[in-house]
């Protein structure tokens, strides 16, 4: 019943998160009537997407300097990202020398960067371990990327960052996933904290304020 543009599209948009099919096929039509140039600026920005690669240090997603081959960082394409130049296969937080790289934020969702930059009260880098399970247990992904850090902090740091702060979501899911990586990362840093209460149980980094958010570090246990 659908024409195959439509369901092609269905079929593509109805995997993302919060879509669904139903939602993807109304953003199908409201998309199909906005004309043909719309359209092409649509698909350009999504194509663009494409030229995203992957921090080899913390996995975020940048966009390389101009003259870098994208594969200079890890060579995989990423779905979101600062927009932010990097070099060297760093993104531009992990190439600025004036960030204090003894302290490391431990987050799930490069959202969740985005908004504890925001704050401009966090001046470390960071490790972006990718959406974590509910069961508080770490994926083959989350385990390289730790893996990673750990290596990192043994060459750069003399095998001890001074604070790694694990920021997941003040939530039943997130306290367990906290347990998890405070294991995995004890003896490699002076102390391990997590962000303060100042965002509420249940609430999420992504969506707190700037205020609360630098609450929550300036709190942090």
């Amino acid at each position: 019943m659908l024409p195959n543009p439509i369901k092609n599209f269905v079929d593509a948009f109805a995997r993302l998160p919060s879509i669904g099919p139903r939602q993807a096929t109304r953003l199908a039509f409201y998309i199909s009537n906005l004309g043909k140039a719309k359209i092409r600026e649509l698909a350009e920005a999504i194509a663009d997407l494409a030229n995203l690669v992957t921090c080899s240090r913390c996995f975020r997603a940048y966009t390389p300097a101009s003259g870098q081959d994208p594969s200079a960082g890890s060579g995989q394409a990423h779905s979101a990202g600062s927009g932010q130049v990097g070099k060297g296969g760093l993104c531009s937080i992990c190439s600025d020398s004036t960030r204090d790289k003894s302290l490391i934020a431990v987050i799930e969702k490069e959202t969740d960067l985005l908004s504890l930059e925001k704050t401009r009260k966090f001046n470390g880098w960071y490790l972006v371990l990718g959406e974590l399970s509910k069961l508080g247990e770490l994926g083959p992904e989350q385990k390289l990327r730790l893996s990673s850090l750990k290596d990192f902090i043994k060459k750069e740091l003399s095998g001890s960052a001074e604070e790694i702060i694990i920021a997941t979501n003040p939530t039943a899911y997130g306290d367990l996933s906290a347990v998890t990586l405070k294991k995995e990362l004890e003896g490699n840093a002076g102390k391990i904290t997590r962000l303060g209460r100042g965002i509420p149980t249940g609430g999420e980094i992504e969506f707190a304020d700037e205020d609360t958010l630098g609450s929550a570090l300036d709190r942090r246990l």
